[in-house]
């Protein structure tokens, strides 16, 4: 991953004292692999910040989504009507990270206990944003472990979720694969259900998840307040050889789960670089 040069960083740096409050922050960032689509991120922030909605919806995907870390779902016509507060977070210097799949760009930015995920799909028109999502850490180990059942119907073995294409059918396919692979603690098929950037963000989890530590957690048999969980409802857009996915899910315990995932397609195979996962509180969605 390239650094960014300096006027860049300190671009970068806007953007996450706009969203975070955090002034002065000098964050580590990778480059974007398209310049338009952080300036749009940059533009984003500030118009989120704001309350600009008539420049907001400049920036916005017909399909766009916030999700706030309450797991409150705001969709494009709400946002526009009242932009939702970014949620101010503090804990040190931010830490933004970028990932470029194509049509499909993610910047990822964390401080503190605080994770936000912003999703950008290319249109023709330009860089929109699909996804804004906040997933808060907890302050301490989980207590709580959403899960589905022990036989883990759904995740696992079908997801109630009928595929549009061959596409959307591969991903589903890997996608309980990876679930399967979690339930039984199987860290090499899990490995090979997931890109090397993995990243996994929970509101049942007191911290990031890398893969390196994931994997290490599913060696020790500890899901570290990330489980499969039932999908009641989900979401698929294809971009390539990239596809987003957003569901909601309802464990058998613990509170439902807004949840954004990306998967990208190498050598044939269809591989979850990142997961985030935004538990449902009281007035949530």
């Amino acid at each position: 991953m390239r650094l960014l040069h300096t006027n860049v960083r300190a671009a970068a740096a806007i953007v996450c004292a706009l969203i975070f409050s955090v002034a002065g922050a000098a964050p580590r960032a990778a480059a974007a692999d398209d310049p338009a689509v952080l300036a749009a991120d940059w533009d984003f922030a500030q118009a989120a910040a704001k309350s600009d909605s008539a420049a907001l919806g400049k920036l916005l995907d017909t399909d766009f989504i916030w999700i706030d870390m309450n797991g409150k779902v705001s969709d494009l016509t709400r946002v526009l009507g009242s932009v939702p507060k970014i949620t101010p977070a503090s804990g040190g210097s931010p830490k933004v990270q970028w990932h470029a799949y194509g049509q499909v760009e993610v910047t990822r930015t964390d401080v503190g206990r605080m994770h936000v995920l912003r999703v950008w799909v290319k249109r023709p028109k330009g860089w929109r944003a699909l996804v804004y999502q906040e997933v808060q850490s907890l302050a301490a180990p989980p207590q709580v472990t959403p899960s589905a059942s022990k036989e883990c119907e759904n995740p696992c073995k079908s997801v109630g979720y009928t595929p549009k294409n061959d596409t959307e059918r591969d991903v589903i396919t890997a996608y309980e694969g990876l679930e399967t692979s979690a339930m039984k603690h199987d860290a090499a098929d899990w490995d090979a259900h997931t890109g090397e950037e993995f990243a996994a963000a929970s509101s049942y989890s007191d911290r990031l998840l890398d893969k390196p530590t994931r994997l290490g957690e599913l060696k020790r048999d500890n899901m570290a307040g990330l489980a499969p969980t039932p999908l009641t409802s989900g979401q698929l857009f294809e971009f390539g050889d990239t596809v987003v996915m957003r569901s909601r899910h309802v464990p058998d315990h613990g509170k439902p789960l807004q949840v954004t995932r990306v998967w990208v397609k190498r050598d044939g195979k269809w591989v979850e670089t990142l997961s985030y996962q935004t538990a449902v509180q009281a007035g949530g969605s």
